[in-house]
């Protein structure tokens, strides 16, 4: 389950409120350095902006594929482990602007991951060590370590040995 706080809101949706929540320049800020880093060639000089101007927490070489777009408003809520892989043109959300309410989430990726390209994680989402995520996939709930998901709806394609034992 995703683990996420809500925020109620009264008046028109929450996205038109935003600006209540995350002062305009740092959205400013941080999509000019997001779109920086979006097209770097350079992993290390990537993982440099991640950590030290959107105060992401990312681990010895991980390695962000080109277009990968992180959050614009709470970069600060994503943490990756070491050496994993952030597929080509994925999305890694730590916010939800609702109707009626905003959600936000801290998004944890664990040691060793492969996201596959074009993947979304949503906010509150936990990614296990060692897990693989397909290419494509919509992640809407936490991913077990070791287990391969893919597709939209998420499914669960393989789960690592010790959860498919079956005790009878």
């Amino acid at each position: 389950m995703r683990k996420t706080t809500r925020y109620p809101v009264d008046g028109p949706n929450a996205l038109w409120q935003i600006y209540r929540t995350v002062h305009p320049l740092k959205g400013i800020w941080n999509f000019i350095w997001i779109q920086i880093a979006r097209y770097c060639p350079i992993l290390s000089w990537k993982n440099a902006i991640y950590r030290r101007i959107l105060k992401m927490e990312v681990g010895p070489h991980t390695a962000f594929a080109l277009m990968v777009m992180v959050d614009v408003f709470f970069p600060e809520k994503i943490h990756i482990g070491t050496n994993s892989i952030i597929g080509y043109n994925t999305t890694i959300l730590t916010h939800e602007y609702l109707i009626k309410e905003y959600r936000l989430g801290d998004v944890h990726i664990g040691s060793h991951v492969m996201i596959g390209a074009n993947s979304t994680i949503l906010p509150g989402v936990t990614i296990g060590d060692h897990a693989v995520v397909g290419a494509g996939t919509v992640v809407t709930k936490d991913v077990a370590a070791g287990s391969f998901v893919a597709g939209n709806p998420m499914r669960v394609i393989r789960q690592p040995e010790s959860a498919e034992s079956d005790p009878s």
